[in-house]
Order: C-alpha cells, then structure tokens, then sequence
C-alpha cells in the first residue's frame, strides 16, 4: 500500500479535533489528528501502548512528560507506553499530525 499527501486525508470538526484512520494493521495503527485553531488533545495516556506524533501541517505545543515544546512540519515527538502526553494548536493555520500507535488500539 502506498500513500500520497498524506495531509489530505485531514477531517476537520469545528467542535473538537478532527480524526481519520489511513492504516492500520495486526501490529501498527497511523491516523491523522486534525485541528482547527485553539483545539486541543486533553493529556492523557497509553498503557501498553507507545505514540509517535509527526506534525504534517501547522504547529503545535506538544507535551510528552514534563517537558512541552512547540514543534512544526517535520518535527515529531514520541510518547511512551504510560507516560502523559497531550497536543493543542495555538493557531492560527490549521494542524494536521500523524499519530502512529502501537499496538494498534483496540477496535
């Protein structure tokens, strides 16, 4: 299977952060979380399951632990099983990212 603009796949929702599936497998999952300005991911965490976010569009303030940076198009961020992490774009282009998880979650 191959992909082109990813990006493209974004579904945005003006009440909360937009999300659409592009794959997912036995063992990985890859979607896109979409956000309009101001919209956020509230922290939260994984158990037994580990986050990689890579942000295709915009910027976003990340946090991952302790520790929260403002990343753009083509920086990522990982999150590892049990530790909180969040995403909120502080606008005002959009924001699209690719959160790969795995294990998948369950469906």
């Amino acid at each position: 299977m191959f992909l082109r603009q990813v990006a493209s796949f974004a579904k945005f929702t003006p009440g909360r952060m937009g999300k659409s599936t592009i794959v997912q497998g036995e063992f990985l999952f890859a979607g896109l979380n979409s956000f309009e300005s101001g919209q956020e991911h509230a922290p939260h965490a994984h158990e037994g399951q580990d986050k990689l976010y890579l942000i295709l569009e915009g910027n976003g303030m990340v946090q991952v632990g302790d520790q929260t940076e403002r990343l753009s198009a083509g920086d990522a961020a990982f999150a590892p099983s049990g530790i909180v992490h969040s995403i909120r774009n502080p606008g005002p282009e959009r924001l699209v990212v690719m959160a790969v998880l795995g294990p998948p979650p369950v469906k």
